[in-house]
């Protein structure tokens, strides 16, 4: 569902982001489609949340350009909603849903909150889409972890976003409720053709949805789709060490790296490695 290489939704070029001798990655070039659905994988530090902040314009990038590019022929920058990482909220916090999903559109303005018919119709929109209208007025810290989920998700949705940035959006949920939440997630894309970068430790959730991954590991990274990237060869060269790649029933193990480990259900069958889409480091795979 990627949009065109010549129409992206968002470009980046040469994105390079480092702290002192330390590089979180480097020359990142990227073109990201209306409609597309890319995973962001790689361990812990490897700069995957640091990419997503520099795409909000919360970090600067060290060198390199970030580019987003309106679809609807206005000239101003496409919206874009965010879904942070999962965090429990106290028992006693005095916030209903609807209040934290009605933030979405005014948090930023000082003084109250907006109160009028426009605006009780967006969030109501926005609560029916995740399905959350049947606890939108109970406190959110009195609701599940999914729920919660579910309102940050219709909070990134009020403002009608074009791009959706989500930051490990199924950490601390069971598997059940990462099913709801990357369903949800999916279904908003297709729908309106929201372009969606997802950052995750674990694609098993969101593998039938994805379109390409973004690998990213000690300052390098690759890009292609799942069956290009997650690969021995192309793993074990990011890393610089030896890296397995197993297929395990319906699974796809993939062992190495000091005892580094993730666990990939496989999607529908694509090119493998060694087709001219996939890229390492902005290189193409020869």
């Amino acid at each position: 569902m990627s949009a065109a290489p010549d129409a992206p939704l968002l470009r980046i070029r040469d994105a390079t982001v480092a702290f002192g001798d330390r590089v979180l990655f480097e020359g990142l070039d990227l073109d990201v489609g209306a409609g597309e659905f890319l995973a962001v994988l790689g361990p812990n530090g490897a700069g995957k949340t640091t990419l997503l902040r520099a795409l909000l314009g919360t970090v600067a990038l060290t060198r390199g350009t970030i580019e987003t590019v309106p679809v609807n022929g206005t000239g101003a920058p496409p919206p874009v909603g965010y879904v942070p990482q999962q965090h429990a909220f106290e028992p006693d916090v005095p916030v209903r849903g609807r209040d934290l999903v009605r933030l979405g559109l005014d948090g930023h303005r000082p003084g109250p909150p907006l109160r009028n018919r426009q605006t009780r119709e967006r969030v109501d929109a926005a609560l029916a889409a995740v399905g959350a209208l049947g606890f939108a007025d109970l406190p959110i810290g009195r609701l599940s972890g999914g729920e919660q989920q579910r309102l940050r998700i219709a909070q990134a949705l009020v403002t009608d976003p074009q791009l959706l940035l989500c930051d490990e959006p199924l950490l601390s949920l069971d598997l059940a409720q990462q099913r709801v939440v990357s369903a949800l997630i999916d279904e908003r894309r297709r729908r309106a053709g929201t372009a969606v970068v997802f950052v995750t430790h674990e694609i098993n959730p969101v593998q039938q949805y994805v379109d390409r991954v973004l690998y990213l590991v000690e300052g390098r990274w690759a890009t292609g789709t799942a069956d290009e990237v997650l690969t021995s060869e192309r793993l074990s060269d990011l890393y610089g060490t030896e890296i397995d790649v197993v297929r395990l029933r319906d699974r796809i193990v993939v062992v190495g790296a000091d005892d580094h480990h993730h666990h990939l259900e496989p999607g529908p069958r694509r090119p493998g490695p060694r087709d001219p889409g996939a890229t390492t480091r902005g290189g193409r795979t020869p």
